[in-house]
């Protein structure tokens, strides 16, 4: 079996969810404080891999009973990258630095769950990302292929989540540069479009 679809989920997985926001924010300050890190991170690291696979399952489930799914898959699934590819180049031209929120207060256990629930399942972004958006390229990917895709997506969430918060001391740094987040956001931008014309060419070739 090819390594394509896991790498595609990977690049995939980790394209959509490398971006400043509330949660990688949130991530990010309780790593630098060291404060409840594990719980915030596998919350999160969960949470997505529930919303990947759940995404998979429901959009398989449909390819089941209308096969013709499988070409609106692949050109909603474009679309949507392309989408993703025009924000991450707009956020190129215009860089932010993601920082912590400045709280000099600690945070207990409860407050840090309850947030990290918060800025998960209340994002209506991260079922556009996980739910829609991954479940519709996994479809592409063919009926093994799409749970491989989905086992990359998903090592590149427990990737990014460790990285950002157990490694958040050692990468403040880059964080904070906005050149970086320009580079990174560039990146991202080329392997949108480029996912975006594998999956358009089955379909018009």
């Amino acid at each position: 079996m090819t390594l394509f679809p896991l790498l595609t989920g990977l690049a995939t997985g980790l394209s959509l969810i490398v971006a400043i926001g509330a949660q990688n924010a949130f991530i990010l300050r309780q790593g630098i404080r060291r404060e409840h890190v594990g719980a915030a991170v596998l919350i999160c690291m969960v949470s997505d891999i529930l919303l990947i696979f759940a995404g998979i399952a429901g959009l398989g489930a449909l390819l089941g009973v209308a096969p013709w799914f499988i070409t609106v898959a692949r050109l909603g699934g474009a679309g949507f990258l392309v989408v993703y590819a025009i924000f991450a180049a707009r956020r190129a031209l215009n860089p932010q630095a993601l920082t912590p929120v400045a709280d000099d207060s600690g945070s207990t256990l409860r407050a840090v769950v309850l947030t990290t629930l918060a800025l998960t399942w209340l994002n209506p972004h991260v079922y556009l990302d996980t739910v829609v958006l991954l479940g519709s390229i996994a479809a592409a990917q063919g009926p093994s292929g799409r749970w491989l895709f989905g086992a990359g997506a998903a090592l590149g969430s427990i990737a990014w989540f460790s990285a950002l918060g157990y490694g958040a001391r050692y990468l403040r740094g880059f964080f904070a540069s906005p050149l970086s987040w320009r580079i990174l956001d560039g990146i991202i931008a080329v392997i949108m479009l480029a996912l975006a014309v594998t999956l358009l060419l089955p379909v018009f070739t």
